[in-house]
């Protein structure tokens, strides 16, 4: 089986392709290779995603923590939860790793009953997890499966869309169990915190609101307001304004999906003017805030 797999045609995506959406309404899964040219910066979106390193090594940072991973380790980011590939030079060109991209109501189709598939995106302590070879490997062949352009096993693509749907369905079984084992968290020494990144993030978070100047956040970390400045961008790989109004937009737009009317959402999120806030909305998502909302 082993030989039929490594024989057939996988989907990949090249290593200078920085798309960050997704061209299919329920799923993607592919192959990357080497170092990503893009996703330098922390970036966000309303999918799930899950990184399988394959071969090599790859670090991502998750908002307030950098996990630095190996081959066989996965990584899981929630909707709306800012990340970044952390570029180590020297360690990543030779990189390969799986890339599952799933949206929240696909994840709701595979569900049954009370059993929620998206739960192991939240939650727990750690995002990223190092599992047993037994269930590694298990995980891996579900992955490979749905990332091949035909099924190896009959050769008729006629097959394909309802064995994924079993593959998705297995996988997801199996690894919302695994993740609640604390022993396959990531250990300590494998992981990076950012405290001023979690200082910040946790304080805008609690006055989104309001308006807050850079003076105060800086004041909060206890630098001067340029010296925040540059460290801040060194850190995230985006300004803390961007930062900022990623955080209010994301408020923004759990609000909307929640039916919260546009005008009531803009002042929830700590957008001065609606003008201002219609003009960033609208860059993000490619809708308007009304138009967002009536959609979910």
């Amino acid at each position: 089986m082993a030989a039929v797999l490594a024989q057939t045609k996988i989907r990949r995506l090249d290593a200078s392709d920085e798309r960050q959406y997704m061209m299919n309404e329920k799923y993607e899964v592919y192959e990357k290779q080497g170092a990503p040219f893009g996703a330098l910066s922390f970036h966000y979106h309303n999918f799930y995603e899950i990184i399988y390193v394959l071969e090599g090594e790859y670090s991502s940072m998750l908002e307030e923590r950098t996990y630095h991973m190996k081959k066989g380790d996965f990584l899981l980011i929630d909707r709306n939860v800012m990340h970044k590939y952390h570029y180590i030079e020297k360690k990543h060109d030779s990189s390969k790793r799986i890339i599952l991209w799933i949206t929240g109501a696909m994840l709701e189709t595979l569900s049954e009953g009370d059993f929620n598939l998206a739960a192991c995106f939240s939650g727990h302590d750690s995002r990223a997890y190092h599992f047993p070879i037994y269930y590694e490997e298990l995980l891996r062949g579900y992955l490979l499966r749905l990332a091949m352009w035909e099924t190896p096993e009959t050769g008729l693509s006629d097959f394909k869309a309802v064995l994924d749907k079993g593959y998705l369905t297995l996988f997801f079984v199996y690894l919302n169990a695994l993740c609640q084992k604390k022993e396959y968290f990531f250990r300590e020494q494998d992981s990076v915190d950012h405290p001023m990144v979690a200082q910040v993030s946790a304080y805008i978070e609690e006055h989104i609101s309001e308006t807050i100047p850079v003076e105060e956040l800086a004041w909060l970390v206890h630098m001067s307001k340029y010296h925040f400045l540059r460290k801040f961008k060194e850190v995230t790989g985006v300004t803390v304004h961007t930062f900022l109004i990623n955080k209010r937009l994301i408020k923004a737009s759990k609000a909307l999906k929640e039916g919260m009317g546009v005008t009531q959402v803009c002042q929830l999120a700590g957008f001065g003017d609606y003008s201002s806030f219609l003009r960033n909305f609208k860059k993000i998502f490619g809708v308007s805030p009304a138009k967002y909302r009536d959609f979910y």
